[in-house]
């Protein structure tokens, strides 16, 4: 079985996360790296998880023209991250536009693609929120939707809530890889996250990554805490 953690570096410190990197590496299958940390440490410390043999998940969620979206995308395969994050509400012609540019800049790098991964509906959000953003159907509704858009566009990859998944995987293609945030081990919530799961839930459900912040980071031994995780799922 591959190691399916995702270890969220939600933290603002940069020595903070060095920490995590070093102590987690072994036992997690990857590390994403999400606006706050980027905007702290740039470009550098993504090569610097990439250097001490870890995988990278840039969560940028990538949201403009499709000129715009693309040229990012090429510049983040350049990084060599491993996977990365556009919202699917971008449109048709953007989503085509990442996934072409992901595709295209790999073959130049010689490297393996990234997965692009659409992002459908946030997991802090419900159906009161989308309904004041002008949107009537209800979470499970437009997360459909978008996913459909998003794998007419090619995309070989999803982020949804653990509780979307089941549905999903009723009409999404048997390959497409769902990244799956919202994941508490203690089943609670107590967050911003309204959707969520246990991870033996979202993998018995069908998803395929478990992104996982807090529970681990959080904790007092962040290493025990990601070993726990990932022997719950064996």
């Amino acid at each position: 079985m591959k190691n399916p953690i995702i270890v969220a570096l939600d933290v603002p410190d940069l020595a903070r996360a060095r920490e995590l990197v070093k102590v987690l590496a072994p036992v997690v299958g990857a590390f994403k790296v999400g606006k706050e940390l980027f905007v702290t440490a740039g470009p550098d410390f993504v090569r610097e998880i990439r250097a001490a043999g870890g995988k990278v998940f840039l969560d940028l969620k990538f949201h403009d023209i499709p000129n715009t979206v693309a040229k990012a995308v090429s510049a983040a395969v350049r990084l060599d991250v491993q996977m990365l994050t556009v919202h699917t509400s971008g449109g048709h012609e953007m989503l085509a536009a990442a996934e072409e540019a992901a595709q295209r800049t790999a073959v130049q790098q010689a490297t393996e693609p990234p997965l692009v991964l659409g992002v459908t509906v946030l997991t802090s959000m419900d159906s009161d929120n989308l309904a004041e953003i002008g949107v009537e159907s209800n979470v499970g509704a437009q997360v459909e939707r978008l996913a459909m858009l998003a794998s007419k566009c090619g995309l070989r990859g999803l982020i949804c809530s653990p509780l979307e998944i089941a549905a999903l995987r009723r009409v999404v293609p048997e390959k497409m890889q769902l990244v799956t945030p919202g994941i508490r081990p203690g089943g609670g919530g107590g967050d911003d996250q309204k959707r969520t799961l246990t991870p033996r839930e979202a993998m018995d459900a069908g998803g395929d990554w478990l992104v996982i912040g807090r529970p681990i980071y959080e904790a007092d031994d962040p290493r025990n805490a990601a070993e726990e995780i990932l022997a719950s799922l064996k």
